[in-house]
């Protein structure tokens, strides 16, 4: 194939989107000091995940996605601090998947925490008074106590699909009175808090919803916000207030009690154009996940819509299996780096929306994350387009006529189906061919965990925090580790980077390995698009924030309101 597949693939899409000047985004306060919250009104949203359906409702099933479909109603000891976002002044967009710096936390059912030494454990002390609502055939209405906390983790700690290594650093958890939970340590772990304090897993439930059965929908009850009053697989989820529930908001300086809106209802929306057409319509109140292409269109099309616009939370790459040949030989993982044109993938495939390089180590992640133009030359040279190289190095590792293997992508991923066939066409022109083999999530994910998955499998995964980004994908026999990556060295470094302390040496020892791992190659490394999110003005004291946690949107949701009288008056 001759010339660029990129441009003779989207010639005509590009011509038909692309936009001749450059659009600013600005992020608006949704909430102004004279703006008093209005309770009632249905919120509409088609959230991040909007393409996936509900994965498990049982938190001991382990899955990322919990959080964001059960994090409504199930609360944890530590959740993001929203007063500092930038909304309200502060410095904090919380964006982020799952990263809440270390002065942005705040106690949600933990009142206050201490960190202690001989033995070295952290006590929690419990908010008292926070009540689980009625559930009839599950349980009477009662108080959160510690023994919910420690049932929750023991639970966790003991499911067979727990994460290896994950809770290796905790020795025991107690509750030594009615409302306080000492977690004991047998070593210190710099991700303490957010382990099991604001973590994809930290959901609190009663044993009750555990003993009724955790994976029914119908059975689930939390101290949260919200309830879950119905759920349709594959179009919604509908939350109801909690009329009981604890948390106040201070706007204007007046407490207010939460949540405002009667429900939430997350739209399972996997097509891209009916997203469009139901914000455009009204029946979304909030799209947070949108295309640049899309983004372009609304912008002109419906001029009244709110943005804000975010480097996507997810790294994305064509990992290759190191433990199957070619891909056992480095010179073959860096050849096929060289030989995608990823400047041209930036500029003709996302129109200038995305940056060539933020993974695995995010821009957000301040004092971690250090730019391209920082880096050796020999990561440099990886995320430059050179195919004679490239043939060069195949050529030296046995494989001069190159070779041909599987690709499996999900169905879920819209652009990547789309992107796959155009780095398909750049490595052909290396003689190097692939096999796309699209499947399901559920398939898809379960290739991964198992090992399963073949030599090449193209995905996005979380960035997650500036440790996890490293721990999940890169130390031996992870379950977020498509590459079969192993190297007994570079896990003692991971060791050691947990035990240490001291964050700003724990920085550079970060830094490291993160070049280590570029340098290795184990993905074809791709560039990470902006992502754009989108809302009606009368949603209020919202500014696009995603996430007070792990992938977990509850606490933003709660603390929306509806302008029931500007909606009205713009005709829906």
């Amino acid at each position: 194939m001759r010339g660029s597949p990129v441009k003779h693939t989207l010639k005509a899409r590009l011509l038909a989107t692309a936009m001749t000047a450059a659009l600013a985004f600005g992020v608006s306060s949704a909430a102004q000091a004279d703006e008093k919250p209005q309770y009632g009104g249905t919120l509409q949203v088609a959230t991040v995940n909007r393409a996936l359906n509900v994965l498990t409702w049982d938190p001991a099933d382990w899955n990322w996605k919990i959080n964001h479909d059960t994090g409504q109603f199930y609360e944890q000891l530590f959740s993001a601090d929203l007063s500092k976002s930038k909304r309200n002044g502060g410095k904090y967009p919380y964006y982020a998947d799952a990263w809440i710096p270390s002065d942005a936390v705040r106690g949600e059912l933990a009142e206050s925490w201490e960190m202690k030494e001989n033995p070295l454990r952290i006590e929690v002390k419990l908010r008292k008074g926070i009540m689980f609502p009625e559930k009839p055939g599950v349980m009477a209405s009662r108080e959160l106590v510690a023994d919910d906390v420690v049932f929750s983790y023991t639970r966790l700690d003991k499911s067979p699909k727990k994460i290896a290594t994950y809770f290796d650093h905790i020795e025991k958890v107690e509750a030594t009175d009615k409302h306080t939970v000492v977690f004991t340590l047998k070593s210190f772990n710099a991700e303490w808090d957010y382990r099991f304090g604001w973590g994809y897993y930290s959901g609190i439930y009663p044993k009750e919803v555990a003993d009724a059965g955790a994976g029914n929908w119908k059975n689930l009850n939390g101290t949260g916000p919200f309830m879950l009053t119905d759920h349709i697989q594959g179009n919604q989820n509908t939350y109801s207030k909690n009329p009981i529930y604890w948390d106040k908001e201070k706007i204007g300086g007046e407490e207010f009690k939460l949540p405002f809106v009667d429900k939430v209802v997350y739209r399972n929306i996997k097509d891209e154009a009916t997203v469009t057409t139901a914000l455009r319509t009204g029946k979304l109140d909030i799209a947070e996940p949108i295309r640049w292409s899309d983004m372009e269109e609304l912008k002109k099309s419906v001029p009244q819509l709110k943005w804000s616009k975010w480097l996507s939370m997810n790294g994305q790459f064509v990992a290759m299996r190191i433990d199957t040949k070619p891909f056992d030989d480095i010179r073959v993982r860096r050849a096929l780096n060289l030989a995608v044109n990823k400047q041209e993938i930036v500029k003709a495939y996302y129109n200038g929306h995305a940056e060539l390089f933020s993974y695995p180590q995010h821009p957000d992640y301040d004092g971690y994350y250090e730019p391209l133009e920082a880096m050796p030359a020999s990561v440099k040279e990886l995320f430059t387009y050179n195919p004679d190289k490239a043939k060069k190095l195949l050529a030296e590792a046995g494989v001069p006529k190159g070779f041909s293997f599987k690709v499996q992508v999900c169905t879920c991923q819209p652009d990547h189906q789309d992107l796959l066939p155009l780095i398909g066409a750049y490595l052909e022109q290396v003689g190097v061919k692939i096999e796309i083999q699209p499947m399901e999530y559920g398939a898809f994910l379960s290739a991964m965990t198992s090992k399963t998955n073949a030599a090449g499998y193209m995905m996005n995964n979380g960035h997650t925090n500036p440790t996890t980004t490293i721990r999940k994908s890169f130390v031996t026999a992870q379950t977020w580790n498509p590459s079969q990556y192993a190297d007994p060295a570079f896990d003692k470094k991971m060791d050691a980077a947990y035990q240490e302390r001291d964050e700003t040496k724990r920085k550079t020892m970060l830094k490291e390995m993160t070049i280590e791992i570029l340098d290795k190659a184990p993905y074809i490394w791709l560039p990470t698009p902006y992502i754009y999110t989108a809302w009606w003005p009368w949603v209020k004291n919202y500014a696009g924030e995603l996430r007070a946690g792990a992938v977990r949107p509850g606490p933003i949701y709660a603390r929306i309101w509806i302008d029931q009288e500007m909606k009205k008056k713009m005709g829906f």
